[in-house]
């Protein structure tokens, strides 16, 4: 029970940390992906491309939490979680994906 446990963890790490860098992607905040392409800053697209790669990260995260029946919805809104599992980043989703938050206090 102790190795399942610790896997939950690491599992739940991992999807917290890729919500929180799809979230600063969204809010064209500084990411890890700054670091590793920093001439990409330079192009318009880059924003986008960075925004897919973080979305990308996310469905794979999740993807992994439930081959493993990992509970991951618990840590997204309803809405989020519809997003998530329509598996498209659409513009509803880079528009809506806060709903009516305050966007100060998206990110940290």
């Amino acid at each position: 029970m102790g190795k399942e446990n610790d896997l939950l963890v690491y599992f739940v790490e991992k999807l917290l940390g890729a919500k929180t860098h799809f979230e600063r992607a969204l809010d064209c905040k500084h990411t890890e992906f700054d670091d590793l392409y920093p001439y990409m800053i330079e192009h318009p697209q880059f924003f986008w491309y960075k925004r897919y790669v973080a979305w990308s990260e996310l469905l794979t995260i999740v993807s992994l939490c439930e081959d493993l029946s990992f509970d991951w919805r618990s840590h997204f809104t309803k809405q989020q979680v519809q997003y998530i599992e329509e598996r498209v980043m659409s513009s509803k989703v880079l528009d809506e994906w806060f709903e009516k938050n305050d966007s100060k206090k998206h990110v940290g």
